[in-house]
């Protein structure tokens, strides 16, 4: 009886997964968010990703920097030196960063992933040979942010339609963060379509720094100094909807008397694509830290993600939206549900040519 009774406990404790037997423990991943944890886009960034790394089995937990890059370094140090190491950090060059946590890195034995804001090549040049001083730095993915700054204003365009011979659309630009790669490469978008349309004249372009309430202060002094303004491009949608609050005040209507574009995808700017507040708005990118959990299950699983168009991913995650795909946008972020099947996603089982099929598109089916 006692061989039977035996046996009967170590198939109970195979099935059950007993601790006794050692159980796995999940992949840790350690997100430091750059924005802050009331900021919409980021939150709903965070919020996507955790739905990627709850359907992997990842164990993903976000730390935000409220927008302060010393605090992000302090973040990455306890993640890097600290007794709870994670197996993976993930990181975004904001404002500079990445190069100082790549040193901190260096011996701790935490595997890296850059994502949104690449390293630049003056950064990338000064660190050097990647694999042999950052074995550990497995890639980076960002989105295609100077063709999205370049579709904005050409929608803008478009939608205004022609002009008599002679005659020119004056415009104002918000952009970001001076020291941020993504609004650097948003502006050299804006710069290639203003090329190809000599008919629009840049006014002015001032950092808004990402920021609804700066932007607003400074549209209600642009747009007085810039009376005759028709075309209005920002960086993001915060600084969108502040510039257009600004012209609200002076009476006059967003979408009808200045057309706005945008980027992001907060449920403000999905709702001003909507109701024709806003003309042209870009969405995509907050899909990154979900699609990073993809490669970074796979990195764990010994499967060589890079294989398959890394290790530096360049996606075209970017979309101009319509009206009913601005909707669908509004109601998956109400559910949270997003209905993406991110372990369909990995490399395992899959030919030696397949790339990952990020895209927006696949929330908007």
């Amino acid at each position: 009886m006692s061989k039977v009774f035996g046996k009967c406990l170590l198939a109970l404790l195979l099935v059950a997964g007993a601790p006794f037997w050692g159980a796995a423990h999940a992949t840790s991943v350690v997100f430091l968010n750059p924005g802050n944890s009331t900021e919409t886009f980021w939150v709903g960034y965070s919020q996507f990703m955790q739905a990627a790394a709850t359907d992997l089995g990842l164990d993903l937990r976000v730390r935000y920097s409220q927008r302060d890059a010393q605090t992000t370094i302090r973040q990455a140090r306890e993640a890097l030196q600290g007794p709870d190491r994670p197996d993976y950090l993930v990181v975004v060059n904001e404002q500079y960063v990445a190069p100082e946590i790549l040193r901190l890195s260096q011996g701790s034995g935490v595997r890296l992933f850059v994502v949104n804001n690449a390293l630049t090549a003056d950064q990338q040049r000064l660190l050097g040979e990647r694999q042999g001083r950052y074995p550990d730095w497995i890639g980076s993915m960002i989105a295609n942010d100077e063709e999205a700054g370049y579709l904005m204003l050409k929608e803008l365009i478009r939608r205004h339609g022609p002009l008599p011979a002679g005659q020119y659309l004056d415009l104002l630009a918000f952009s970001g963060m001076k020291n941020t790669p993504v609004a650097q490469a948003r502006e050299q978008g804006l710069q290639r379509a203003l090329a190809e349309h000599p008919e629009v004249r840049l006014r002015q372009l001032v950092y808004g720094e990402w920021n609804r309430q700066r932007a607003f202060e400074q549209a209600q002094q642009l747009l007085k100094r810039y009376p005759q303004t028709q075309l209005v491009w920002s960086a993001n949608d915060e600084m969108a909807l502040g510039a257009m609050e600004a012209l609200e005040q002076q009476g006059r209507q967003p979408g009808r008397d200045v057309l706005f574009s945008a980027l992001n995808s907060s449920q403000p700017a999905l709702q001003a694509l909507i109701d024709g507040r806003l003309t042209a708005l870009i969405a995509g990118h907050f899909t990154l830290g979900g699609w990073a959990m993809v490669v970074l299950n796979d990195d764990a699983r010994g499967l060589n993600p890079s294989a398959h168009g890394g290790p530096s991913w360049q996606l075209e995650v970017f979309q101009l939206l319509d009206k009913a795909q601005a909707q669908r946008l509004l109601e998956l972020q109400r559910a949270q549900q997003y209905g993406v099947g991110f372990r369909a996603m990995t490399a395992e089982g899959k030919p030696a040519g397949y790339r990952y099929p990020f895209s927006l598109n696949l929330l908007l089916h």
